[in-house]
């Protein structure tokens, strides 16, 4: 593999022989310790024109078939979210097709599924703050909310841009997600997107400061708490995260689940502490499900009197954490590149390409690093297709290695 320096410039080259792929092991039975999702990203068709600007098209076979093998570990998926490239190359009427059809194959297998419903048919910019403008916001949630739950998927409740944008207080987050929740024929999970995944949402819950924001978040759930499954929190801070578990874990009533969408520190907020773990809606656990899935499999056999397991389970996941930072490394919003070039490297897809054109997100040195730490956490899952996968991209960008 080649070097470079901090110019993108060759400086020499590693010699490795790839690792074989890690100890993962498919579970037999449901996995029980904790709910985990994967959120799947989407596989276009790699002749068609997905180049930014462009409606989608998918690669109907390789976007299903990636979410079987995530059925097939024991995860859950969560489709039609960001990691799908929501408001960032798949349009809405691809969404609605992405969800129907994901649905379908989830009640194929017996699989868990969970969906997006957010407001991305609406261009933000033709939105203005105001009650027109809210109850566009409101009309648009619905829509995709029905959408959602008429293909018989779990509803996740996404951060709306154009929300973001015509909203002046939290009184007005307040009433719209009292409108949407309203729709709800089953518990949902609510998505608090941080704004390095997409600095359109800055302010989200009405204010910049965080700890406002979550005091409005906060009082959201308890409204509406029957109605709430769960909260997605993705603002890469642990500390904060485990502050609102265990707010949440205070609260009187039906329990609400903290599902940790932080790709940095989830070993940690998974395996927990003395008063208790996040579950997962992860980005990460799409190009990590095989690992994912076996440190779950030990997190149940603690249950069953393990005393080892735990920190078996934690290793395995720690193990990956490396390969998950460099992913989601700043401009994190890119880190869909990084799951689709290793999608791409163990074989799942014919072609590196994301919708949009979005695959030119991350830099040659960029991809090779990420092949070096795939490779030394086991998730190069065929090394030979991996290698001469890695020899083609670096031919075609014109580096001998």
């Amino acid at each position: 593999m080649p070097r470079f320096d901090d110019g993108g410039r060759v400086v020499g080259t590693e010699v490795r022989e790839l690792n074989a792929p890690g100890p993962w092991v498919a579970p037999s039975a449901p996995i029980r310790s904790r709910v985990a999702f994967a959120a799947a990203h989407v596989v276009p068709h790699v002749g068609a024109e997905n180049v930014p600007g462009a409606p989608a098209v998918v690669d109907w076979d390789a976007t299903l078939a990636y979410r079987h093998q995530i059925w097939r570990y024991g995860l859950g998926v969560a489709d039609a979210m960001d990691t799908a490239q929501r408001g960032m190359g798949l349009d809405w009427a691809a969404t609605q097709e992405l969800v129907r059809r994901s649905a379908a194959e989830a009640a194929s297998v017996g699989g868990a599924i969970a969906c997006g419903a957010g407001t991305d048919q609406l261009d933000p910019a033709a939105v203005e703050p105001g009650e027109q403008g809210l109850a566009a916001v409101v009309d648009a949630y619905r829509e995709q909310v029905r959408v959602v739950q008429e293909a018989g998927a779990q509803v996740i409740v996404m951060a709306s841009r154009a929300l973001a944008k015509v909203a002046r207080s939290a009184d007005d987050y307040a009433r719209v997600y009292d409108a949407v929740l309203a729709e709800a024929d089953q518990p949902v999970v609510l998505h608090w997107l941080g704004t390095m995944f997409d600095p359109a949402l800055a302010g989200y819950w009405g204010s910049e400061s965080v700890d406002t924001a979550t005091a409005t978040f906060v009082d959201l759930i308890k409204a509406h708490q029957a109605k709430v499954d769960g909260v997605k929190v993705s603002l890469l801070d642990a500390g904060h995260e485990i502050g609102l578990r265990r707010t949440l874990a205070g609260l009187d009533g039906s329990p609400v689940r903290l599902y940790t969408g932080d790709d940095f520190n989830y070993p940690e907020l998974i395996a927990g502490d003395e008063q208790g773990y996040s579950d997962a809606l992860l980005g990460i656990f799409a190009a990590i499900y095989p690992a994912a899935s076996t440190a779950l499999q030990s997190f149940d056999a603690a249950l069953d009197g393990d005393a080892a397991a735990a920190t078996r389970g934690h290793a395995i996941l720690a193990s990956t954490e490396k390969l998950g930072r460099h992913i989601f490394c700043a401009p994190t919003y890119f880190y869909k590149t990084g799951v689709a070039y290793l999608s791409w490297l163990n074989g799942f897809q014919p072609g590196f390409q994301l919708v949009g054109g979005l695959h030119s997100g991350r830099s040659l040195a960029h991809l090779v690093q990420l092949a070096r730490l795939a490779d030394d956490c086991g998730m190069l899952l065929d090394p030979d297709l991996a290698a001469q996968r890695l020899q083609a991209l670096l031919t075609v960008n014109g580096v001998d290695a």
